[in-house]
C-alpha cells in the first residue's frame, strides 16, 4: 500500500508522531511519503496513494491553518480512500469526561470546516516543548500544565505521546490495508 501522511506541526511534535508512523507502516512493509502540509506545493496527486493520514496539532481550539486548506482542496479525493486523522494535543493526555468532550467538539469543528469525515480518528497526546516557546507561551504553558497535574518544569521538555497506544492504532491501520506488492 501507498500511504501519503500530511501534517502540520507547531513546535515539532506533530512531525516527530508523523516520523513515528511513517517507519511503522514502512516496518511493514507500505511505501509511505510524509509531507509537512505548509509545503502544500510538494504534495503529489492523492490518487497516486492508497490510503492517507492527516496529523495536525490542536492550539487554542484550531488546527494548524495549512492542514484545514489541504483537506479542503482534498476532501473529496480523501473520502474516496481508506483514511485516519491524528488529532494531536496536550489534553489528549487527559481523561478527563469533559476534556474528551471539548477535543470532540473540536474535531467536529475541524470536519464541518474542512468537509471531511475522517474513516478513523485517534486523539494522540503531544508533548510540553517548553524550550520552543517564547516567555509568555512557556509561563502560559506552565500554568496551564499546573492546573491540570501536569509536569511544570521548564528547563525541559516533556513528552505526553503515548507511543505504545499510537503503535496498536498504525498496527491496526496497516492490517486493514494490503502491502505493496515489491517486483523483483
Amino acid at each position: 500500500m501507498k500511504v501519503l501522511l500530511v501534517y502540520g506541526t507547531s513546535e515539532g511534535q506533530t512531525q516527530t508522531i508523523a516520523h513515528f508512523v511513517a517507519e511503522r507502516l514502512v516496518k511493514r512493509k507500505h511505501k509511505v511519503l510524509t509531507v509537512n502540509a505548509s509545503q502544500q506545493q510538494f504534495i503529489p496527486k492523492l490518487d497516486a496513494f492508497d490510503a492517507v493520514i492527516v496529523a495536525a496539532s490542536l492550539h487554542a481550539g484550531h488546527y494548524q491553518r495549512s492542514v484545514v486548506q489541504f483537506v479542503k482542496q482534498h476532501a473529496a479525493a480523501l473520502a474516496e480512500r481508506p483514511n485516519a486523522f491524528l488529532a494531536i494535543s496536550l489534553t489528549a493526555a487527559r481523561a478527563d469526561a469533559e476534556d474528551r468532550a471539548g477535543l470532540e467538539r473540536c474535531v467536529t469543528r475541524f470536519i464541518n470546516e474542512t468537509g471531511w469525515t475522517p474513516a478513523s480518528i485517534r486523539h494522540v497526546a503531544g508533548a510540553l516543548r517548553y524550550s520552543a516557546y517564547g516567555f509568555f507561551k512557556r509561563w502560559l504553558m506552565k500554568r496551564i500544565a499546573a492546573r491540570y497535574g501536569g509536569p511544570t518544569d521548564t528547563r525541559r521538555d516533556h513528552e505526553l505521546t503515548n507511543w505504545a497506544d499510537l503503535a496498536q492504532f498504525v498496527d491496526a491501520f496497516a492490517r486493514r490495508r494490503r502491502p505493496v506488492e515489491h517486483n523483483r
